[in-house]
């Protein structure tokens, strides 16, 4: 069996392609997908070759964890039914071409235990729950601090102002240097950090990816506060150490999101404590997929860019 594809054949040379499926398995599910996320995050280190290496990674690969479709197709010990709508975080299911992380395709082939069920109501909303369970595992780390500081306010930052007020904690303040971000209607004040004179935060947290913004977080702090790094950082980090010893500062690091975290944030969703609306800024054709993430990766008032998939089966 064939489908459409995004592939990553090499750092910036990307486009849609034909690829070979790997034949489903009794607990497995087929899942023709309607939207796909494009993440600025990994799927922008894999495309300019930045990506530090770690096991399994290598060219050409699919890429993605942010897609919404219909099952098709559902084996006996899969838990599913055909018709069902849910979320895919991910995919190992072609032949010739890695799954890093895989979803981003017009068809895939994934166990049931991975795909989240999802409200049809939702629709290309959907595509965010990984986002959305990033930003929950980052503010429910065991001994985390709910933020007083968000810095970055691209889709994770919001989704992490969001999920914050959603679980009952004050509404934090929010650092973002690209005026095109600052411009939005969230419950939260948004500034540039310049503008920022506060030195006695107790619990920052960043999303920014700047590898070298740990003294200025650092100098923001109270003492006994807490920095926790929820964004994806290419360089190596370093810091002053006499400021930080002063301040008998705590770091934090979040890892990727869980099965469990996806359970939490859908289950946030369906009860309505929180929106996923507002958030996706463009939508293009999967055929135009390198016109697509030249803009995700390239335009400032890009927040979010998904592909429609329903023309490319």
């Amino acid at each position: 069996m064939f489908t459409s594809a995004i592939v990553l054949d090499q750092p910036h040379d990307i486009g849609l392609r034909d690829v070979v499926l790997t034949p489903a398995g009794p607990a497995d599910v087929t899942v023709d997908v309607a939207w796909s996320g494009i993440s600025t995050g990994t799927e922008k280190l894999f495309f300019d070759g930045t990506m530090p290496p770690f096991p399994g990674m290598g060219y050409p690969l699919v890429p993605g964890y942010e897609s919404v479709g219909q099952v098709v197709e559902a084996g006996p010990d899969s838990g599913f039914s055909a018709g069902e709508t849910v979320f895919v975080p991910g995919a190992n299911c072609y032949q010739g071409a890695r799954g890093l992380f895989g979803a981003t395709a017009a068809r895939v082939v994934l166990p049931g235990a991975r795909a989240i069920r999802v409200a049809d109501a939702l629709g290309q909303d959907a595509v965010l729950l990984s986002l959305a369970a990033t930003a929950y595992h980052a503010l429910t780390l065991r001994d985390a601090t709910p933020p007083e500081l968000i810095v970055g306010f691209g889709v994770l930052g919001r989704l992490i102002a969001r999920i914050a007020i959603a679980l009952g904690h004050p509404a934090p303040r929010v650092w973002e240097r690209n005026p095109a971000r600052r411009d939005t209607a969230e419950a939260v004040e948004v500034v540039d950090g310049a503008d920022d004179a506060r030195k006695d935060y107790g619990a920052i947290m960043d999303v920014s990816g700047d590898a070298t913004i740990l003294d200025t977080l650092v100098a923001r702090l109270a003492r006994g506060g807490t920095i926790t790094l929820a964004g994806f950082y290419a360089a190596p980090l370093s810091f002053s150490f006499p400021p930080a010893f002063m301040r008998e500062a705590r770091l934090l690091i979040a890892a990727e999101f869980t099965p469990a975290d996806l359970t939490a944030v859908t289950g946030l969703v369906d009860s309505g404590r929180l929106s996923l609306g507002g958030l996706i800024s463009h939508r293009a054709d999967a055929g135009d997929a390198p016109n697509a993430y030249a803009t995700a990766f390239g335009d400032p008032h890009c927040t979010k860019m998904i592909l429609d998939w329903r023309r490319n089966g």
